[in-house]
């Protein structure tokens, strides 16, 4: 990595005295790197990823007692993993009795797919 001389400061896509046109280009903002990073942390781990292929395979409700069964962990890994996918607005949880059903929320899915599209498009360019 190319850094520049200590002490001193240069913005991404200016021209330093006696060096090369810059090559570095901000393909991602600020705001942008954060949006896919924090999609890139929900789905970044197995249990989570399970959860949710479980969920959009069944395509509706699936009882948190079910998701339990379905995975090699015990109920508070289970638990805490849903309660992220929750807040992360992946999923939703609709109480019945004593249980609560989970499903996918599809539009917040499609979100995160174009999120991803969208980057991988730019880095082609």
């Amino acid at each position: 990595m190319i850094e520049p001389p200590s002490g001193s400061r240069v913005a991404a896509n200016t021209v330093t005295p006696g060096c090369c046109a810059p090559v570095i280009d901000s393909a991602l903002s600020d705001a942008e790197a954060a949006q896919l990073a924090g999609a890139l942390t929900l789905l970044a781990h197995p249990i989570r990823l399970r959860l949710l292929a479980i969920l959009a395979r069944h395509g509706g409700h699936v009882c948190v007692c079910d998701l339990e069964a379905a995975l090699p962990v015990k109920q508070p890994t289970v638990s805490h993993h849903l309660r992220l996918l929750r807040d992360g607005g992946l999923i939703e949880g609709e109480r019945r009795g004593q249980w609560i059903y989970y499903a996918v929320r599809r539009e917040a899915l499609a979100t995160v797919r174009g999120v991803l599209e969208e980057f991988w498009a730019r880095m082609a360019d």
